[in-house]
């Protein structure tokens, strides 16, 4: 039951990455063969200028196995996941770099030292995950949000996470997304909380709290992404069928639909961490190169931005 269709980097991606430069981009555990791997394919595209943050004689190793000459590079020598993520959120801090890509280390450690009160990179706004979601050769976007980060997020959460996502559709070009808050049902049922909470978060929204979309729910996923099941359902308004951003109520649901998505439909699923003062490439490494290149040019984007 798995799709056999080849990966494709949103084209789209690419040609509005075209002409802008390059992000300088921290690596934190670049000695690995993926992490490199990844930065070599972005510095390939014109997205990212890497620092290499890691063993350093491990990168020259890998780099050299890969013919790759990286001595126009710097390399800051900080191994581990004890040190390498540290060292690059010090650059973010510091303004050496614009960016963040995760190499070879886990996201737990890398995000700790992101959220770190005096040395990280923390902002007023929460930080979130997006999965920038495209099908081959289709051109429509679906934005999940939060499926890789916050667990259990709260109504002010999403309020965030909402704002995040819509942050970055703005970034992309999309002045205006249709934003739905999902749950199992399009009712308010008082025995399924997450009704009750994505109604709420839709009426604070449109009380000013987030800005710059349309915004509805609950909302079935079908009624969300498909008119046809809108209508049969009687769901109406401006963004029933017409998705471009879903908020899910738990990184569950978000984190099982990126991955039928992958894997059923050969989507590309990109991934980026906002609200932080650098957009943060968080993407896992059974993910497939075309995966990387994709989070690559958001974060070029929204650092360019």
């Amino acid at each position: 039951m798995l799709s056999q269709k080849p990966y494709e980097v949103p084209p789209y991606l690419l040609a509005k990455c075209a002409g802008q430069p390059a992000v300088v981009t921290a690596v934190a555990g670049a000695d690995h063969p993926v992490a490199m791997e990844s930065a070599l394919q972005a510095v390939r595209q014109g997205l990212i200028e890497p620092i290499f943050v890691g063993d350093q004689d491990q990168i020259s190793k890998i780099a050299g196995a890969m013919d790759w000459d990286i001595s126009k590079y710097r390399i800051i020598h900080a191994p581990g996941d004890d040190k390498a993520p540290a060292a690059a959120v010090d650059l973010a801090r510091g303004q050496e770099a614009q960016a963040l890509m995760k190499g070879q280390v886990h996201t737990d450690a890398l995000m700790g030292a992101v959220v770190k009160r005096d040395t990280g990179l923390r902002t007023s706004r929460r930080l979130s995950h997006i999965f920038h979601m495209t099908i081959p050769g289709r051109d429509r976007v679906l934005m999940i949000s939060d499926g890789a980060v916050n667990i259990s997020p709260n109504r002010d959460s999403k309020i965030h996470i909402t704002q995040n996502a819509v942050d970055l559709a703005h970034a992309l070009g999309n002045t205006k997304p249709k934003v739905a808050l999902l749950s199992g049902t399009e009712s308010l049922l008082a025995a399924m909380p997450s009704s009750v909470d994505a109604a709420e978060v839709v009426k604070r929204a449109n009380n000013g709290e987030v800005t710059g979309c349309v915004i509805d729910g609950p909302f079935a996923f079908d009624n969300a992404i498909s008119p046809i099941a809108a209508k049969l359902k009687g769901v109406d308004g401006p963004v029933a069928g017409y998705a471009d951003i879903l908020i899910v109520p738990n990184i569950e649901t978000g984190n099982g639909l990126f991955k039928m998505m992958a894997y059923f439909m050969s989507a590309t699923a990109a991934g980026i961490v906002m609200g932080a003062q650098v957009p943060i490439m968080l993407t896992s490494r059974a993910d497939p190169p075309e995966a990387r290149v994709a989070s690559a040019a958001l974060a070029a984007l929204v650092a360019n931005q």
